[in-house]
């Protein structure tokens, strides 16, 4: 009689034993294509991370060779002067046009002093607050900031909704060369400036220079200031294209800083690089952030090490299961094989009648797990990202000490005046927040069957060999003697 024909017999006939090998071989393959399958989606949703994390690398003056220009020309003369770097907006707009990079925002600042309107003054104690008149004309430094920017969409402080436009429209590339502003709501409304309107600043390097600027848009500061100085109150920050900064403080087409943004996160080095070699600069230092990249791959890594570990562990177990189970049922069928033997049946062809009943097992096994496998693998993954997504927000907010964490004060690379620095943290964990994955498309593909198939059939095999053992070592002689 055929050896696989005697497979179907036995399954057959041991209807119980058969039901029992096909619920385990069945939670096994469910759990191995769960793993299989969320690993697959972490896999995906990391590419998709990497597209869409916003990755940026940051062009601003380098700090320590300021300084020693500084002490060196400090030497030379009584007057210590910092004098900030520029590069050309060539440059700048040549990095920009890499492949790897989605889009930049240029920025300039300079300080201007109030002639049409009067500043919004911020005083702590019980002296309160109020309007501050004109400006100091003869001032080093103005009471009203100019942030020069290609855009402020992509401006930090309007990513994050700390600032919104409530009336007009944002500054775009559109600007460039224009006088074109947009002004704080407070700053509007206490000098009843509406869209339209044209405001008048002067220079403070020459009190009797002004320039006129268009208000084409109101923003609505949700930060305020602690400090009393003049101009410090964030409702002093006026927002313009990056050309008018250089105009006012003499440095036409250049620029000071410039913030990268990538459309691929996994190119950042070489993208630093390159751009590195575009600026050509000692006075300039290339950095880059990817904290919100990494806050949102940590999880996808996390769980995508999970799952391989489930199917490992279940592929493991699994084998020590059905090789225990075949173990115990070779021992209730020596005299079957005993029999088989004396006959003239090969014992490859028993160990192969072994592997073809679990053959079968396997294949109805694959169609339950099939149905099932999306259902747990679904369940399991999402709950899995949920949980490593808050501890991943947690530890990132306990490593920043708090809001704020990590910023420089006074920092406006990236827009935002007095208030960009201390946002940066901020910023970036919300910005992460938004864009974390809620959940896993989690799916069976083609590749998850096969997968599955080539798992089940490692894990059969690997039991009948561990059974083949006892079954090599029996002798025919001895077993039917025994009986």
């Amino acid at each position: 009689m055929n050896y696989l024909k005697r497979s179907t017999l036995y399954l057959t006939h041991k209807k119980g034993q058969s039901l029992l090998l096909l619920l385990i071989m069945s939670a096994i393959l469910v759990f191995v294509l769960s793993g299989i399958i969320i690993q697959n989606a972490a896999v995906s949703a990391t590419n998709s991370v990497t597209k869409s994390a916003g990755t940026t690398i940051s062009v601003s003056a380098n700090r320590n060779k300021m300084f020693s220009k500084m002490r060196s020309s400090a030497s030379k003369s009584k007057t210590k002067t910092i004098t900030t770097p520029t590069v050309s907006n060539a440059k700048l707009k040549k990095a920009g046009s890499l492949s790897t990079v989605a889009y930049y925002n240029i920025t300039n600042t300079a300080s201007v002093n109030a002639s049409s309107f009067d500043t919004v003054s911020t005083t702590t104690g019980s002296q309160g607050g109020g309007m501050m008149k004109g400006g100091a004309s003869g001032a080093s430094t103005g009471n009203i900031t100019i942030d020069g920017v290609s855009s402020t969409k992509l401006t930090s402080s309007f990513i994050s909704k700390e600032d919104k436009i409530v009336s007009g429209r944002n500054i775009t590339t559109s600007d460039a060369n224009s006088k074109n502003v947009v002004i704080e709501k407070e700053l509007a409304s206490s000098n009843g400036i509406k869209v339209g309107d044209t405001i008048t600043v002067k220079m403070t390097t020459s009190g009797k220079k002004s320039i006129k600027l268009k208000v084409v848009g109101i923003y609505k500061a949700k930060s305020t200031s602690t400090s009393s100085m003049p101009g410090s109150d964030p409702s002093n920050t006026i927002y313009t294209s990056y050309t008018l900064p250089a105009t006012i403080t003499g440095t036409e087409g250049k620029s000071s800083t410039v913030t990268y943004t990538l459309s691929n996160s996994a190119k950042e080095k070489s993208t630093t690089k390159k751009i590195k070699s575009i600026i050509n600069s000692s006075s300039f230092s290339v950095s880059s952030n990817d904290e919100s990249y990494q806050q949102l791959l940590q999880p996808m890594k996390n769980v995508q090490a999970f799952a391989k570990k489930i199917v490992w562990l279940v592929a493991i177990a699994g084998t020590i299961i059905l090789g225990l189970i075949i173990i115990l049922s070779v021992r209730t069928r020596q005299r079957e094989i005993g029999v088989l033997v004396s006959l003239g049946e090969s014992k490859m062809h028993i160990i192969g009648q072994l592997f073809s009943e679990l053959f079968v097992i396997l294949i109805g096994a694959m169609v339950i797990a099939l149905l099932l496998g999306n259902f747990v693998g679904n369940k399991v993954g999402n709950q899995l990202l949920a949980q490593q997504q808050t501890t991943s927000v947690t530890s990132t907010s306990g490593a920043n000490g708090g809001p704020g964490g990590g910023g420089a004060p006074g920092s406006s690379q990236t827009g935002g005046g007095m208030r960009g620095g201390a946002m940066t943290t901020q910023s970036t964990t919300s910005s992460a927040s938004k864009k974390a994955l809620k959940t896993l498309n989690t799916s069976i593909s083609p590749s998850s069957v096969i997968k599955l198939g080539g798992m089940g059939l490692v894990i059969i095999a690997l039991a009948v060999c561990v059974s083949a053992i006892s079954i090599l070592r029996l002798r025919p002689k001895d077993i039917l003697i025994g009986e």
